[in-house]
């Protein structure tokens, strides 16, 4: 019998190279484009694309959805002096949740992206497991995906190295950055949705007042240039409460330990007792490099560092590593 597998199809060299993929190795190819911003021209390069393929596709609305999950989720993580990541949520609570909706009202078995990403079965469980081409790894984004999304999922570009895709290319254009912006400053972007943009004060950690803010949400932790930041030092704090920045060293920045929740563990006993977790708080940057000690700790864990993990924020995501597989992730809430 022939396989079917619902793949989540941009149009892009990366979703175009998995179907191909997935064709070759037999199965039968279905392509689902998820609109989530009514972006016209998008679905119609996908269509194309998929007539090109001479593959069955399906456009599936999630403008709601994604406004109600994603947009609005991210506005107010700014305006509460937060740094989102809009991606991750995406991931776990549209793209992932969608194909699989999509899938079991078609029939279909098995779901795919072009995500550069494996997955791993391990003492019967499954785990994201980091791509073969460490320059496109997107594990870090997929830390929420459920057990139940595993069984069902396939990896065709896990094993892919990006040049190679490129290569079979002529327009080797891609997306970059978060979707829904559309090239915009976050900043424009979310004036635009109403966040209301307040100056207040910047101040040390003293509480003296060295400067005034143009608004919290148009700053993160760890900046360094910005209005009202005095001349090196960093944005050590948000406060949102009182409406100030707080300034100092780059070395405040550098965090002993960091409180996380919203938590997705694949084993919860993996976690406690395992002495080779390593965590990322960024895909790309500065992460901590040496093992962590975790605790639990109300609704989440605490994660304890031997070598400081810099500038974390709150709203992002930490996501746990053994070796190449994603162990769990959460939501940063606290740090000192």
């Amino acid at each position: 019998m022939i396989k079917s597998v619902l793949l989540g199809f941009s149009g892009g060299i990366d979703s175009q190279t998995a179907a191909r993929m997935l064709t070759a190795e037999g199965y039968r190819v279905v392509l689902a484009t998820i609109d989530t911003t009514g972006d016209a021209a998008l679905l119609t390069k996908a269509e194309r694309m998929a007539k090109e393929l001479n593959l069955e596709w399906h456009s599936i609305d999630r403008r709601k959805e994604f406004k109600n999950e994603i947009i609005d989720y991210f506005c107010l993580e700014y305006a509460q002096g937060h740094t989102p990541a809009p991606c991750t949520r995406c991931n776990t609570h549209i793209k992932w949740k969608t194909l699989e909706e999509v899938a079991d009202s078609l029939g279909i078995e098995y779901i795919a992206t072009g995500h550069y990403f494996n997955i791993t079965e391990n003492n019967g469980h499954l785990y994201v497991t980091k791509g073969l081409d460490p320059a496109k790894d997107q594990s870090y984004y997929l830390w929420g995906l459920t057990q139940a999304t595993l069984r069902r999922a396939i990896t065709p570009m896990g094993n892919i190295i990006k040049s190679e895709v490129k290569a079979n290319f002529a327009d080797k254009s891609e997306s970059m950055g978060i979707c829904f912006l559309e090239g915009k400053h976050y900043i424009d972007y979310l004036k635009e949705r109403g966040v209301v943009t307040t100056t207040g004060a910047v101040v040390d950690n003293k509480g003296d007042v060295v400067g005034e803010h143009s608004g919290i949400m148009c700053y993160t932790i760890g900046q360094r240039r910005g209005e009202g930041i005095p001349e090196g030092c960093r944005v050590v704090a948000i406060d949102a409460k009182s409406n100030n920045i707080i300034v100092g060293s780059k070395e405040e920045l550098n965090k002993k330990w960091i409180y996380i929740n919203q938590c997705n563990i694949v084993d919860t006993n993996e976690l406690l007792s395992a002495t080779d977790i390593t965590v990322k708080i960024r895909g790309i940057g500065l992460n901590p490099q040496e093992p962590v000690a975790i605790e639990p700790h109300n609704e989440g864990f605490i994660i304890k560092f031997k070598d400081p993990a810099w500038a974390p924020a709150e709203g992002q995501p930490l996501v746990l590593y053994r070796n190449n597989l994603v162990i769990g992730g959460g939501i940063v809430v606290d740090f000192g």
